[in-house]
């Protein structure tokens, strides 16, 4: 018979972020296994505006309605992606009931929140402990953060990795673009945790380009008038901008990963970032240039070979991706639901 999956999420769709890739991703590598796999999305709910991102949405579930969608999916095994209103009602339903449920740590909100607001980040951390903790493994994206989390108090701790499409980012889209050479390139969400003045403060030759949209893209581009602001762009237009530039530049100290890093990579421009967790699990044997200085990096790193680059990004996989995640859920007591007919058959 096959499983089933049901994934939490209160990151969706219209967001552009490396959680809602990775689980659009793990969805189509998940059925070419033989996996069906659904999403409860804030898509079915009332939603509000997200504080400081008014354009992400996040749902107000009543728990009658999280628990009958459970209901409905009866699915083998529960994974809870985030820790917004969806993942909390729905873990509430998972203790209250005995159902295993896995999670999976994607942001770190302790330094998203303390960057905003005056609470400690050891509340947070021990808020986010009880959440974690609770369920039957937590997933994270590399080995160097699965170690920082556990000094942190966080237990069964499983790696789940990210993959990259190689046929979107490729080299072979390069182009000349309208700017000054070396062009050092920043492609993410514009906002005070991905650090973008480390990048933009930099005294740097050619050009600097920033693509992507956020609460900050306003100030920044009044402060910086230099820098090329490019906005939100996708699909092939986002990979060709990839391909022709010359470096990448990833001041990000919190990202849990950084998917932007292997679409550089991928696309075969070499990345400089500081030598922190992810940078370091990704690049430390490899395909870029890390360092404290990142001036020095980003400038290092116009002399490495964009060939490498792009070898290193085809050591990941979303195959791989999706393998990792079920040999996570392999260890999971399979849940009450196990055996019993589901009544929905969308994977939305």
């Amino acid at each position: 018979m096959e499983k089933t999956v049901l994934v939490v999420t209160d990151a969706w769709h219209p967001q552009v972020n490396g959680v809602v890739r990775t689980l659009d991703e793990l969805a189509r590598s998940l059925k070419d296994e033989g996996i069906a796999i659904h999403f409860l999305t804030p898509e079915r709910f009332t939603t509000f505006p997200l504080p400081f991102y008014s354009d992400i949405r996040l749902a107000l579930p009543m728990r009658w309605q999280v628990a009958g969608e459970i209901d409905a999916v009866a699915p083998d095994y529960i994974h809870i992606a985030t820790e917004g209103p969806l993942g909390l009602v729905a873990r509430g339903i998972c203790l209250r009931r005995k159902l295993p449920f896995t999670t999976s740590y994607h942001t770190r909100l302790p330094e998203f929140v303390r960057a905003r607001l005056p609470i400690p980040e050891s509340w947070s951390y021990r808020w986010l402990r009880q959440f974690h903790n609770s369920g039957n493994g937590m997933m994270v994206a590399t080995a160097s953060l699965g170690t920082e989390m556990a000094a942190h108090g966080f237990h069964n701790i499983r790696r789940w990795t990210r993959g990259i499409d190689t046929a979107l980012f490729d080299p072979s889209r390069r182009q000349d673009l309208p700017f000054p050479r070396p062009i050092f390139l920043n492609v993410g969400r514009v906002a005070v945790e991905k650090n973008l003045p480390a990048f933009l403060d930099l005294d740097l030759p050619g050009s600097k380009i920033v693509v992507g949209d956020g609460p900050d893209l306003a100030m920044l581009r009044q402060r910086y008038p230099d820098v090329h602001f490019l906005g939100r762009r996708m699909g092939t237009e986002l990979a060709a901008i990839y391909a022709s530039a010359d470096v990448f530049v990833f001041p990000s100290r919190v990202d849990t990963f950084g998917n932007v890093i292997l679409e550089a990579l991928a696309s075969g421009c070499p990345v400089a970032a500081f030598p922190v967790t992810a940078p370091n699990d990704i690049l430390g044997d490899g395909g870029g240039v890390l360092s404290s200085d990142l001036r020095q990096a980003a400038l290092d790193a116009l002399s490495l070979s964009r060939e490498d680059a792009r070898q290193k990004a085809l050591t990941f996989s979303w195959s791989e991706c999706a393998r990792q995640f079920l040999s996570n859920l392999a260890g999971v007591p399979r849940g009450a639901f196990a055996g019993r007919s589901r009544k929905l058959t969308s994977t939305a």
